[in-house]
This record gives C-alpha cells, sequence and structure tokens, in this order.
C-alpha cells in the first residue's frame, strides 16, 4: 500500500498501530489516515476516537476483511470519508484518498 502511494507521489509515514500513530509528533499535520478496523492494541473505532478527543479532525478511511451489519453505519457515524472492504481495488483507494483530500467546504462565508 504505501508503495503504491508514493508512485502516485503521496507523502506516506506507515504504523505498526494506533498507539504508534498517536505518539507520532507530526500527526496534526496529517492530511488522512488509513486505518484498518482489526489492529492489535487499539482497533480502527477507538483510534478514531483517540483522534478527536484531541481535536484532530482529519479524514480517516477505514479498511476491513470482516464487513459486518452497521459497520458502514458506525464508521461513517465517526467520522469516517471512506470505508474499503478487502480485497479491494487500488483505484478504490485512490478514490477514497482524493475524496478525502479535497478541500473542505466550510459554512462560512468567503471574506
Amino acid at each position: 500500500m504505501g508503495g503504491l502511494l508514493r508512485s502516485l507521489d503521496f507523502g506516506v509515514q506507515l504504523f505498526g498501530g494506533g498507539q504508534e500513530l498517536l505518539r507520532c509528533t507530526s500527526l496534526p499535520c496529517m492530511s488522512c489516515v488509513i486505518t484498518d478496523a482489526q489492529m492489535p492494541g487499539m482497533d480502527g473505532f477507538a483510534l478514531i476516537e483517540a483522534l478527536r478527543a484531541r481535536n484532530l479532525d482529519m479524514p480517516v478511511i477505514f479498511m476491513t476483511a470482516f464487513a459486518h451489519e452497521g459497520f458502514d453505519q458506525r464508521a461513517k457515524a465517526m467520522g469516517a470519508t471512506c470505508v474499503l472492504y478487502k480485497p479491494f481495488q487500488d483505484t478504490d483507494m485512490i478514490r477514497c484518498i482524493e475524496k478525502a483530500i479535497r478541500p473542505r467546504k466550510t459554512d462560512s462565508p468567503p471574506s
């Protein structure tokens, strides 16, 4: 995955899990987080809760191999930009990243 994203000129940092990501000093500058729903120590849902608790609202893309009823709704209710079910195509990931890093609309009018 990292190789694909680097080949498309995305800046990529890989982490061994959610706790390692949360210790990263460059976390507030990240444009997007891609996480697996199931990871050792901290699942993707706990990770997004920890990000939001730190007032970090960057887009999050969830990946999972274990689809179950209500997963999409729960992930999106927590602010996931996109949910991908493994196996997925590279083009699906690229589409999700482009959606995630697209400038977000604001409620305030331009000045």
